[in-house]
């Protein structure tokens, strides 16, 4: 049957009526993303996977940069430097009252860095103050240096031959960073693993790229896939299989003194720097705090998760010859963690020990919570001495050096 000339020319209007509406689509869409992708590249001078940031989840609608000196990334103002990327997917998932928000941060820097690095300090909040759990973060493996934390990934890389701001550097560092990371942009509390990939593979592209402009001979691997969500914690000491699987050889925690759980992350020697936390539970602290405090008003019952704890950590390389130790002393500079020595701080309970492991420095940390060194610091000597084997025997070091015992129990100078 034929069509009616009239009917023809109707048909073939609203033809074209929805090929202009959505080549006008098309073409809104394909701005959209060819603006996001300058943002990023804006923001980020260029290091930053633009495609890469723009899979995250909260990546979807308009994304913006901030636009002011901190916030974006120029070489030539020296590093470490960040960038910021906002966008409207997230300002519309928490209400915020511009429309936008801060979904995105990717930083850089090199070793050996300005900053010092500080040893735990003794009020250090280490879990969950309403009891719930806590994510230690985890090598990101794939015979890469990188942490995987709960909000992102931060990866290292060997930079021979590199110079940033007239100075040689021995390695540079890359972190991708999630800022939103509550729902709907998580699973049961963590970041999903497609961003968790996302993140992991943004990072090791910055790193390279990173690498190309500052003339580092070295480039990372390809991450691994499918990275696994961090471990919940703290756990009981009895099953502690990571860097705190000592502490259970050992049977510290079938004293009612030492502390019955852990909060520990798998093993990697690459780490520069590695840490292992023992916790108090509230049962066995408030137990340990009646039995053994005399004074309570001078010492209150702990009353938060982990009030009570020893944090030992192990810093390596670069980071090992700028560690400092805690100091309760506002016009006082901390005192520094030598390596080759061993001590105590004058100020707070932070014990440090040193070590070489493949020609490199090594310094082994231990700080008490306040409260907690006031019961346990006579006996806390031997758990340190046993941490520190446990480190430098898995990592074959040499030229290990431990406090004196006379450093035990802390007493302030």
């Amino acid at each position: 049957m034929e069509i009616p000339s009239g009917v023809r020319k109707s048909v073939n209007v609203l033809l074209c009526l929805a090929a202009v509406v959505a080549i006008g689509w098309c073409g809104r869409e394909i701005w959209q993303i060819v603006d996001a992708r300058r943002q990023v590249d804006e923001a980020c001078g260029g290091l930053v996977p633009a495609g890469r940031v723009l899979s995250l989840s909260p990546a979807d609608g308009t994304l913006t940069h901030r636009t002011s000196e901190e916030g974006t990334i120029d070489l030539d103002d020296g590093l470490p430097q960040d960038c910021e990327v906002f966008s409207t997917e997230a300002g519309e998932a928490y209400g915020t009252n511009s429309g936008e928000r801060w979904f995105f941060t990717g930083a850089v820097g090199v070793l050996p860095a300005d900053e010092p690095r500080v040893a735990d300090h003794p009020v250090e909040v280490l879990l969950d103050p309403h009891g719930g759990p806590t994510h230690p973060y985890q090598p990101l493996g794939g015979g890469i240096t990188g942490i995987v934390t709960d909000s992102g990934v931060v990866v290292e890389l060997p930079c021979a031959g590199g110079e940033a701001d007239g100075r040689s550097v021995t390695a540079l560092w890359a972190r991708a960073e999630l800022m939103v990371t509550k729902p709907p942009f998580t699973e049961n509390g963590q970041l999903t693993g497609h961003d968790r990939d996302v993140l992991a593979e943004t990072a090791v592209t910055t790193a390279n790229n990173l690498a190309g402009r500052l003339g580092c001979a070295d480039r990372l691997p390809d991450p691994p896939e499918d990275i696994p969500a961090l471990p919940e914690g703290p756990v009981p000491a009895s099953r502690a299989e990571g860097t705190c699987a000592w502490y259970r050889e050992a049977g510290f925690a079938r004293s009612g003194r030492f502390p019955d759980q852990v909060l520990e992350s798998r093993t990697d020697d690459r780490l520069r720097d590695e840490r292992c936390v023992l916790v108090l539970g509230a049962e066995r602290a408030a137990g340990l705090h009646h039995a053994e405090v005399e004074d309570h008003s001078y010492l209150a019952r702990p009353t938060t998760p982990g009030q009570w704890f020893v944090s030992l950590h192990t810093y390596s390389g670069e980071r090992a010859r700028n560690v400092l130790l805690t100091s309760t002393r506002s016009d006082e500079a901390p005192e520094p963690a030598e390596p080759g020595k061993a001590g105590r701080s004058s100020e707070d309970p932070v014990w440090w020990a040193s070590s070489v492991c493949a020609g490199q420095p090594q310094v082994h940390t231990m700080t008490l919570a306040y409260g907690y060194d006031t019961v346990i610091s006579s006996e806390i000597e031997k758990a340190f001495r046993a941490y520190v084997t446990d480190v430098t025997e898995r990592r074959d070091c040499t030229d290990v050096v431990l406090p004196k015992s006379s450093a035990f129990p802390f007493r302030p100078a």
